[in-house]
């Protein structure tokens, strides 16, 4: 691992060191910045997201976090004794770290999976309505009249195909909690 702290974030930035600070840090299995300020954690997610073009996880759980958790891809705000700040300006939010690892290994799992199959649904559902109307031009002549009313048509996506997303979203669940918990490794199969 390596631990850097703020003033030498400071001599990196100003020195014009930040490809080798990503050479160093894509040797360590983690790396830990500590007495930095909201501006050095900020450019420390700027420079990982252009640099390395990969997507960054932020977690902070006070004022002095927001900067960089807005920087990131996903900001996870914790919630806790330095107040709410960080918890209003992320994308999730829990209450304790320890929820972190249900958080990514268990919801990101199954929000993988549901986004998936709701694109395959709400792609194929629109290619049968695009069908339909495609071939009553054939049977009307290809003279532009429509078959269906317009208020059909929005009731087609509003009622009678929201339903399916609906049930989906709340009851599918390929895997269950505990085994993706105990094999971390499902969560690379589902990207």
């Amino acid at each position: 691992g390596l631990v850097i702290d703020g003033q030498t974030l400071n001599t990196i930035f100003q020195g014009g060191l930040e490809q080798k600070f990503l050479a160093l840090s894509g040797h360590c299995c983690s790396v830990l910045c500590c007495r930095s300020t909201p501006l050095q954690k900020s450019m420390v997610v700027k420079l990982v997201r252009r640099q390395l073009n990969v997507m960054t996880l932020a977690i902070g759980d006070g004022a002095n976090d927001v900067s960089m958790i807005q920087a990131a891809d996903v900001g996870v705000g914790i919630s806790g004794q330095e107040g709410m700040q960080a918890v209003m300006a992320s994308d999730f939010a829990i209450s304790r770290f320890k929820h972190l690892k249900k958080l990514l290994l268990v919801h990101g799992h199954w929000c993988y999976t549901r986004l998936a199959k709701m694109v395959i649904y709400f792609f194929y559902k629109n290619v049968s309505y695009v069908n339909l109307l495609f071939w009553y031009q054939f049977f009307c002549g290809f003279s532009g009249s429509t078959m269906i009313d317009y208020w059909q048509m929005i009731f087609f996506n509003l009622f009678f195909t929201s339903l399916p997303p609906l049930v989906f979203g709340v009851l599918d669940r390929d895997v269950s909690a505990e085994t993706l918990l105990a094999l971390p490794g499902l969560y690379k199969n589902g990207q």
